[in-house]
């Protein structure tokens, strides 16, 4: 784990830095006691998903707070923040897998993006298996826990979580519609993908449309056809769940925040900050 970030990072998909894996699959509630000293807010820089089959308590992811329910799963990107506060009754599945986990495997490097619930997105990441999908999604990581337990051919390994996601994708309906339009569907990938790169230092619309050929009226019409939000609307949320991540490190004061963030000076931060909360930065903070 690397503190010397502004938030703590777990840099080990086993969360065992003598053991470099790039897949990690464990039982839930032995998970839960082995690594009972992190719950403190924290982000991966792996993929993380939970499958509970029982258990009770909440978890918060970006500031989201959720209720345990029974198969219960949730999907997490890298670089998002979380905890848990379980009751200590949970069962299930936690796997964690690196983001280049695929990368020799599949010859489309981008084929984790038609995953809606990998790409961090808050309203994707949280849903409950239907009743008629959960034995198959059980068996599947079951089969996963037995390979990795018996050391089998990772190649293997690997198509039993290619299996897993596509199974869930297509159980929890999330997943592209065949139907939608293939050029809107690749721009708004683009414009979300652009925005995480250049959040801090490109604040404008116009700035990604630019970038993405097109003009801003075009990139606010597919940001709203698919999520409801404007394209700076997009913007100003990531800013604000950054500035959000931020603000857990009681270290760093308001204006090394603003600095981050490429905000002109501390006042407009602020202003930007409570616009988008109806809380300052320290107001926020206190309330952690």
């Amino acid at each position: 784990m690397n503190r010397k970030n502004t938030i703590p990072i777990i840099d080990s998909c086993s969360i065992d830095l003598n053991n470099k894996t790039t897949i990690h699959i464990d039982d839930l509630s032995d998970y839960v006691i082995k690594h009972a000293d992190m719950v403190f807010p924290h982000k991966h820089n792996f993929y993380h998903f939970v499958l509970f089959t029982k258990g009770s308590g909440d978890h918060i992811i970006d500031f989201n707070h959720y209720k345990i329910t029974p198969f219960q799963i949730y999907f997490m990107a890298p670089g998002q923040v979380h905890t848990w506060n379980f009751a200590g009754d949970e069962e299930g599945y936690v796997v964690n897998f690196s983001v280049d986990y695929f990368q020799s495997f599949l010859l489309r490097t981008d084929y984790l993006e038609r995953f809606s619930f990998l790409q961090g997105k808050i309203e994707h990441l949280i849903f409950e298996l239907k009743e008629n999908c959960r034995s198959q999604a059980t068996d599947i990581l079951d089969k996963i826990l037995s390979a990795k337990s018996e050391g089998l051919s990772e190649d293997y390994i690997r198509t039993l979580l290619l299996q897993f996601l596509l199974y869930v994708s297509i159980s929890s309906e999330k997943e592209q519609k065949d139907g939608s339009n293939p050029y809107n569907h690749k721009i708004f990938n683009s414009f979300q993908q652009l925005v995480e790169q250049q959040f801090k230092s490109t604040k404008l619309p116009s700035v990604y449309a630019d970038q993405l050929f097109i003009t801003p009226n075009h990139l606010n019409a597919i940001c709203k056809s698919y999520i409801g939000q404007s394209a700076g609307e997009i913007i100003r949320n990531r800013i604000v769940l950054e500035a959000k991540r931020l603000l857990i490190n009681r270290n760093l004061n308001i204006t090394e925040i603003a600095n981050e963030l490429q905000f002109k000076d501390n006042s407009y931060f602020t202003k930007f900050f409570k616009k988008s909360t109806d809380l300052t930065p320290e107001e926020f903070r206190k309330q952690l």
